[in-house]
């Protein structure tokens, strides 16, 4: 089906984003803003990176949103023998037919899982760049184009280093967003054994909501999402503020205040509004800024952190005036 087939109104959006937040709900238990953040980074057509300790559901949630939305879905083990070819293919010789055919690597996905990227080299990490921008991977100079949408779930352990291979600024600010799930409490930790436990099998049934050309039309639903003018100078702000902090030795690039733009959108959507207003902005702030900052180094004994630097500077810089309602 094509996206003109799905036509989807901004309002729709709302009722959307409830179903299959309900259906990942389902398999990853009580992380429902987190979710909601990870959905947000989907509808604004970016990628997200999935930072938290092991056994809190990254892998589940990337295989579950797969499935609610309809996506091809594939998995990369990155491992410190990983290959770029591993990923993106290679070209193998066909003696019946005399010629290279292309076999295409779990890249070509509609939702691709990178599963703890920090244990790849660098030239296997670099290898999603060309792919998460450009939506297309380049094999024995040959341009093969990637499905539409195209999405990269990363996952990385923050605590564990031996053996692994920070990601370079420059690739994390490919990521839109930074989501971490973090523990449950224990309300939530038992609701996860009790539904283990009544449903007798690991796996959970996720039902599909929309495919992929249903995605896409909800993609460009977002697209209409008006923003103000001041609203998207706070966010300039915000990005400027970073780069003059106390405790930042590199702040937030231009693509991060496009990006905070973007995901309030996104996310503006999903609370039911075809505009976005300033407190959009500061509901995905960290999530869109943290991982773009880096704090001088002789800080980072203390607590000094990209997710303080932009609570610091939403405190400071000035919020725009509410906007009325434009229903």
């Amino acid at each position: 089906m094509t996206e003109a087939d799905h036509r989807v109104e901004a309002a729709s959006v709302a009722s959307f984003a409830e179903n299959v937040l309900d259906e990942v709900g389902r398999a990853v238990v009580g992380k429902r803003d987190a979710l909601t953040l990870v959905l947000a980074g989907i509808l604004a057509k970016g990628h997200v990176l999935l930072e938290d300790f092991p056994g809190l559901g990254k892998t589940l949630a990337a295989r579950s949103f797969a499935g609610a939305l309809g996506l091809d879905f594939a998995r990369a083990q990155f491992t410190p023998d990983l290959l770029p070819a591993d990923l993106t293919g290679s070209y193998v010789y066909d003696q019946r037919r005399a010629e290279f055919d292309f076999r295409p690597g779990p890249i070509f996905a509609g939702l691709l899982l990178a599963d703890e990227i920090n244990r790849t080299p660098p030239k296997t990490q670099a290898a999603l760049l060309e792919a998460m921008q450009e939506g297309q991977v380049t094999v024995e100079g040959q341009t093969h184009r990637l499905p539409s949408p195209f999405h990269v779930l990363a996952t990385a352990n923050p605590v564990e280093y031996e053996g692994t291979y920070p990601l370079p600024e420059a690739q994390l600010d490919r990521f839109l967003l930074r989501v971490a799930f973090g523990y449950p409490d224990a309300g939530e930790e038992y609701d996860v054994l009790r539904r283990r436990l009544e449903r007798q099998r690991e796996e959970v049934d996720i039902q599909q909501v929309t495919d992929a050309g249903g995605l896409a039309a909800v993609q460009a639903a977002v697209e209409r999402v008006a923003v103000d003018e001041s609203v998207a100078r706070y966010c300039v702000a915000l990005a400027a503020a970073t780069r003059t902090h106390a405790d930042v030795l590199t702040g937030a690039s231009p693509r991060g205040s496009l990006g905070l733009v973007l995901t309030a959108r996104a996310w503006a959507a999903i609370r039911g509004r075809d505009y976005v207003v300033p407190e959009d902005v500061k509901v995905v702030a960290r999530a869109v800024l943290a991982h773009r900052i880096t704090v001088k180094p002789d800080l980072w004994m203390t607590q000094a952190s990209g997710a303080r630097v932009v609570e610091s500077v939403m405190h400071t810089v000035e919020t725009p005036r509410a906007l009325e309602s434009r229903r």
